[in-house]
């Protein structure tokens, strides 16, 4: 027990080495991201489908590999018609992660993994259906429509958008979605993308691994966050009003929803290319005050405590801007990881070890049950 007390506690394991990979670098020393290599702003440019291709293959695909891909996709969007039942069940008001925890379960069990199976096949039955699950279950509560989960639409992104609006949708939102897509698609080992190995490495199967991830993702620590944000910034009516509300959440040392990622040192380079989408989005629609007020709390934050927004700060715009319903925002984290969580699975088990970590005891020091007199057989009657 001496000995255990000389090891340092990593907690949350921040800077703990814990395996090696292939698939993701989140360089601090520069604040960079790479995908296989390739940084982010560069992947931002190709599309969804593109991007997850390198993320689980570790090469860009030709545009014959790329054809096929997606006709593969188009091809699996049908949703069983039990899972349709299930899904209709689910309560309306429902946390929308929890609905595709189920729903992940279930699928699972209409078709389990087996021997032919592989987690690249499984995850693109993932991509395929997850906009069908969401859109069906939202459209079914919301309406009582029973949608049709199969479109036209040859991405990713378009055929959510199309089941979402009914309708081909507008190309600027299909390329913004296409990019919050790909810029969640990956990240090293947050904590979602950590929980799905530590379920890999138990020999689990795939779909299990997937349930840890969403269940993980449930956290507003992670991946709610987004929707969060929005909510917080719609409360103000100006930036003026914002910067007002900032300033004394500062002094209370309240958090703000979208700032800081343990990731970087000074700033998540994400961000920036969301950042260029919202504002492209803002300058379309004409609908500017909530991107003034998103500009100046990060402008505060970063004057008053140099904090700097993440990922979902600016995703939240693109979101709204595209017409997703906020309960629908942390499911679309899911929608757009399974590509990155497929590439960790299949890295997992290539050379399994059970993720197994120590821990520090700090409890009672070793002791012993003290015998109790026994009572009398009489006193047992009284009792």
């Amino acid at each position: 027990m001496g000995d255990a007390k000389t090891v340092a506690v990593a907690k949350g394991l921040d800077g703990v080495v814990v395996d090696e990979t292939a698939i993701c670098l989140v360089d601090r020393a520069t604040d960079r991201l790479y995908y296989r290599g390739y940084p982010i702003e560069e992947v931002a440019q190709l599309s969804y489908e593109e991007v997850a291709w390198l993320l689980i293959h570790g090469e860009l695909p030709g545009a014959s590999q790329l054809g096929t891909y997606r006709a593969r996709l188009r091809e699996l969007r049908t949703l069983p018609q039990a899972l349709r039942v299930v899904l209709e069940q689910i309560p309306r008001d429902c946390d929308a992660m929890e609905m595709l925890r189920s729903a992940c379960s279930v699928l699972g069990n209409l078709e389990p993994e087996n021997k032919e199976d592989s987690v690249i096949d499984i995850g693109a039955r993932l991509t395929a259906c997850v906009p069908g699950i969401l859109l069906y279950w939202y459209h079914f509560h919301q309406s009582g429509k029973r949608i049709d989960t199969d479109s036209p639409e040859p991405t990713v992104a378009g055929h959510f958008l199309h089941l979402l609006h009914g309708k081909e949708p507008d190309e600027l939102l299909r390329r913004a979605l296409d990019v919050s897509l790909i810029v969640y698609a990956e990240h090293d080992f947050n904590a979602s993308t950590f929980g799905a190995r530590v379920a890999t490495s138990t020999l689990s199967d795939a779909y299990s691994a997937f349930v840890a991830a969403i269940a993980t993702l449930r956290g507003p620590l992670h991946g709610s966050a987004n929707a969060n944000v929005l909510r917080f910034l719609q409360r103000f009516e100006s930036p003026d009003q914002a910067e007002a509300a900032v300033l004394e959440m500062l002094a209370k040392k309240a958090r703000t929803p979208g700032f800081g990622q343990r990731a970087y040192v000074k700033s998540d380079p994400r961000n920036a290319l969301n950042r260029e989408w919202a504002k492209r989005l803002t300058a379309a629609s004409g609908e500017h005050t909530l991107y003034a007020i998103a500009e100046r709390v990060e402008a505060v934050l970063m004057r008053e405590r140099s904090m700097f927004a993440n990922l979902d700060y600016y995703t939240a715009l693109i979101y709204h801007a595209t017409g997703i319903p906020v309960p629908l925002f942390p499911p679309m984290f899911f929608l757009a990881r399974i590509c990155g969580l497929v590439a960790h699975i299949a890295e997992q088990r290539a050379k399994n070890r059970l993720i197994h970590p120590s821990s520090r005891y700090v409890g009672p020091a070793p002791r012993h049950v003290e015998p109790q007199p026994q009572a009398s057989h009489m006193e047992e009657k009284t009792l």
